[in-house]
């Protein structure tokens, strides 16, 4: 599922090149065919993320909602302006062709489609012929014919984002948007930062149910997946299993700071890079391979990077959860 970076990165890319433009909508896969119809040739006036979740203002008071859920992705293709992060992905891509430096072999991220990793990527502005003497011929084809199933396809003259997969993609008025917000934990990179810890800090510290499971529970705090769950708490040598309520107000200051630095790298870099003070070869290997971000997060069986301990595989409500039994222990004190 993607994650809280993810969408942010989608938000700001959206910005850079849709805020202030005027847009045509269409549904390919016809599933939001009205939608789309009431969005064309407004003009998108501002896009945030909120964790999981992203809303787009456009004039006349309507707002776009999505979450991606665990197979949503944004597809963009044309030309391209983005200030992502520091893998490359900076400045223009030429229509339809990307050619950042930064490539990842598990697809986690890139400035052509943020979101659920594909196994392949498409060159989507793109299609490719045969001259007569039957060599290969790329022409460019604007815009280009989706590929997929895709719910909406936004564009401007010369942009396009097709989305595909998602959990939730509908309009709202302003006071639907402010309803879902409410619903929402704080995210680090939206509102006062010491207001969100607070606010983290209190809902945590009030219920029993397991720090493993609040975690992940959106209305707790806003972003955090299954991956940036394990790796949190395999940071903080926590328990998993430990209720809320039990786990002290220092180490839940500590977790909300870490969530900060995870994020804002996340948003920056376009990975989850969990492992900290990795430099020239060993930071590049871990950009390009997925196997070398993590503590604990898909190592279920191999030994621990810190004590040697098989890493665990359990389940919680229905969602892979790793961590290191040795390292990972309840808190003394509450």
């Amino acid at each position: 599922m993607p994650e809280g970076h993810s969408v942010h990165r989608i938000a700001r890319q959206m910005t850079a090149n849709f805020v202030g433009q005027v847009c045509n909508a269409s549904s390919p896969q016809g599933r939001f065919a009205q939608g789309a119809e009431q969005l064309t040739g407004r003009t998108m006036l501002r896009c945030f993320a909120v964790g999981k979740q992203m809303f787009a203002e456009f004039d006349g008071g309507l707002w776009l909602r999505v979450h991606l859920g665990i197979y949503g992705a944004w597809d963009f293709a044309g030309e391209i302006y983005t200030t992502l992060g520091q893998t490359g992905e900076y400045g223009r891509a030429a229509r339809g062709v990307w050619d950042g430096t930064a490539r990842d072999a598990d697809a986690e991220d890139s400035m052509s489609s943020i979101g659920a990793p594909r196994r392949a990527r498409m060159r989507m502005a793109e299609s490719e012929k045969t001259d007569a003497a039957g060599a290969s011929v790329v022409a460019d084809a604007w815009p280009p014919e989706p590929v997929g199933a895709v719910r909406l396809r936004l564009m401007t003259e010369t942009t396009l984002a097709d989305l595909r997969g998602p959990t939730v993609c509908e309009l709202l008025d302003e006071a639907g948007v402010d309803a879902v917000l409410d619903r929402l934990g704080p995210d680090p990179l939206v509102g006062d930062l010491a207001a969100g810890e607070a606010k983290f800090v209190a809902a945590v510290r009030r219920r029993r149910a397991p720090i493993g499971q609040l975690l992940m529970d959106q209305s707790v705090v806003a972003g955090i997946g299954n991956i940036y769950r394990a790796e949190m708490l395999y940071r903080a040598r926590l328990d998993p299993f430990v209720p809320g309520n039990e786990v002290p107000e220092s180490v839940l200051r500590s977790l909300w700071h870490d969530w900060v630095d995870l994020l804002n790298i996340g948003v920056e870099v376009g990975r989850m890079m969990t492992i900290p003070g990795l430099t020239g070869a060993d930071y590049q290997l871990a950009l390009n391979d997925v196997r070398h971000r993590h503590w604990v997060y898909g190592r279920a069986g191999e030994p621990c990077r810190t004590c040697g301990t098989n890493i665990a595989l359990t389940e919680m409500q229905n969602r892979k959860l790793y961590w290191c039994p040795s390292c990972q222990v309840a808190p003394t004190a509450a």
